[in-house]
């Protein structure tokens, strides 16, 4: 029987700079990791502990695990100070995913911010794979500057896909940005969308996701087609010890992709 608080071994294989407070951790585990995009993994850092993450690379690839990460918190701290070649740790995958099953056949709007955008990269990766499932994919994606925008080498390959758009908007542009200024509820405007039967998924800060889902609701989205990443401080990751929460569900098993119906009526919902 595997122990689901035993991690596996995983190699550093390299470290992407995303942006001045963003890196993007490669790991190599020493067996492969099966993960649905929206899961999250807990990474050990040996000798400190250890922090959930949900995997920004593609589902479909089991021997190599990307972890993007903002530098905030302990564990964060000492890993944006790690070099490639060092050994850490790997639990899970634990939680559902993303309801992938529920967005065949649908036109599908993705709403990020910020490094809200590495869990979605891993649905986005999963959706382009087979693209023609899906009527259409909408991603919208805001940041707080043009520096702090993460993967933007890769929203021109993701937009070549056929069915596939993009918009981007920032709070603080530099001289040089000529895209959208403003928050990214900004670009939810004429959306191009079959409304009713569209669904919705976000991810990014819980503030953000406050104003994305009283924007979507009020478009005309049904509270049963959105689903909110609700990345919450989770520790065991299996649900036993309690703090991630949210009315009824506990984020770790039933999460921690939520769908805003089950969720609506939880008093302080975003904090």
């Amino acid at each position: 029987m595997v122990n689901p608080y035993r991690p596996i071994d995983a190699k550093l294989e390299d470290i992407i700079e995303e942006t001045p407070t963003i890196k993007t951790f490669v790991l190599r585990p020493k067996s492969p990791v099966h993960f649905k995009a929206g899961q999250f993994v807990q990474i050990t850092v040996p000798g400190l502990g250890e922090a959930p993450f949900t995997p920004s690379s593609s589902p479909n690839v089991a021997d190599r695990l990307d972890v993007t990460a903002l530098r905030t918190g302990k564990i964060t701290e000492v890993m944006h100070e790690l070099k490639p070649g060092v050994t850490l740790g790997v639990r899970g995958p634990f939680g559902k995913g993303y309801p992938m099953e529920e967005l065949y056949g649908k036109e599908v709007l993705l709403v990020g911010g910020g490094v809200g955008l590495a869990p979605l990269r891993s649905l986005i990766l999963a959706m382009l794979d087979e693209i023609g499932r899906f009527k259409k994919v909408s991603i919208k994606y805001g940041a707080r500057s043009p520096q702090e925008l993460l993967f933007h080498d890769s929203f021109a390959n993701w937009t070549k896909k056929k069915g596939v758009d993009m918009a981007v908007t920032v709070d603080m542009p530099s001289r040089d940005w000529s895209g959208k200024v403003g928050v990214v509820t900004t670009l939810l405007n004429d959306l191009g969308l079959d409304i009713p039967n569209a669904y919705a998924v976000s991810c990014g800060p819980e503030i953000m996701l406050k104003f994305v889902t009283l924007r979507l609701v009020e478009l005309g989205f049904k509270p049963e087609h959105i689903y909110l990443s609700m990345n919450r401080k989770m520790s065991c990751g299996i649900g036993k010890c309690g703090r991630c929460n949210v009315g009824h569900l506990y984020l770790c098993k039933d999460g921690p992709d939520v769908c805003y119906a089950e969720v609506q009526a939880v008093p302080d919902l975003f904090g």
